[in-house]
């Protein structure tokens, strides 16, 4: 491997962290590879939103096969690597728990054994996820305990671990980072900021619909996606490797910001949303607290969008 060549491998590179991240790559110089399960045959859609479909070379590769993995990263050589891929719906975990783990946690476990078989010096970012702490009454930083309550966050919290075990046993340059929820109109719409989002620029519009949703009362951290990704980037730039939480460190209930999404399309949220009790989750996070103290005074990195901020790039459907 060149060191002196910057080159990236993103897994999940089709999805918003994946398209945004590889963005910012190549604004910085980076030679930027997309793996995908069988890239000949993916869209790429967000990577031609961003226009730099044509500036990523993409391998097709199967994160479940370790021989697929390592050959992959044989032929790619990268000095750094970034797994933001997975099953990543919290909802859609219980129904398919594991599709999920598998997707996650087995799949985290064959980059890190590829790493360490081919080259120990590649740097890995894993993408973990604030839903590892559960309910968290005080912030959450990189110390506090992690009490799953999803398929989805049990398999995080399993590959978060299995990061720290190869970062200390066989000394890889392995983090995760514990992001707090972070939109953009690059989200599908089976998240809740986009579903609202879009439907409320379709009512505005002269829709007759009403918007169904699940408890409105959870209390989440919500930040801005292409802030996020710059985090990711800063944590693989470090000396020594280490963890971090990203988050805005100011939570909000969903009502609040479903009223700001609605606000910012000229609406009051009651006439047009309906809570749905089929939509609640066997098990949530009531409410969900973050401290990003740690990634300001080792990184540098603050999140500056806001809630209220979020809601408008939602509506109106902005990146920049």
């Amino acid at each position: 491997m060149t060191l002196a060549v910057r080159r990236a491998l993103v897994f999940g590179i089709s999805g918003q962290d994946g398209a945004l991240l590889a963005r910012l790559l190549l604004a910085k110089g980076y030679e930027v590879f997309g793996a995908s399960r069988d890239a000949e045959t993916q869209s790429f859609t967000n990577l031609a939103t961003l226009a730099i479909r044509d500036r990523i070379r993409t391998v097709s590769v199967s994160l479940l096969d370790f021989r697929s993995v390592l050959q992959a990263i044989a032929r790619v050589q990268p000095t750094e690597i970034y797994n933001l891929a997975g099953q990543s719906s919290v909802g859609l975990s219980f129904e398919q728990p594991v599709e999920t783990f598998d997707s996650i946690s087995v799949a985290s476990l064959n980059l890190l054994e590829a790493v360490r078989f081919h080259d120990s010096r590649i740097r890995l970012y894993n993408a973990c996820s604030s839903e590892c702490f559960g309910n968290t009454q005080e912030p959450a930083n990189e110390g506090t305990p992690m009490r799953p309550r999803s398929p989805y966050a049990v398999a995080k919290a399993a590959a978060f671990w299995q990061v720290a075990n190869y970062r200390e046993g066989y000394g890889l340059y392995a983090v995760s980072g514990i992001l707090f929820n972070h939109e953009s109109p690059l989200r599908p719409a089976r998240f809740v900021t986009q579903k609202s989002a879009l439907a409320a620029r379709r009512i505005a519009a002269g829709s007759k619909e009403k918007l169904a949703l699940g408890n409105l009362d959870v209390i989440r951290d919500w930040g801005w996606a292409p802030e996020y990704v710059e985090g990711m980037w800063h944590m693989l730039q470090q000396e020594n490797p280490d963890d971090f939480v990203l988050a805005t460190g100011h939570s909000f209930t969903l009502r609040e910001l479903i009223a700001e999404i609605f606000a910012n399309a000229g609406l009051d949220w009651r006439n047009h949303v309906f809570h749905d009790p089929t939509l609640n989750r066997p098990t949530d996070l009531l409410q969900s607290r973050a401290d990003p103290a740690h990634a300001l005074a080792q990184l540098g990195w603050r999140a500056s969008s806001a809630m209220p901020e979020v809601a408008r790039r939602l509506v109106e459907g902005v990146l920049e």
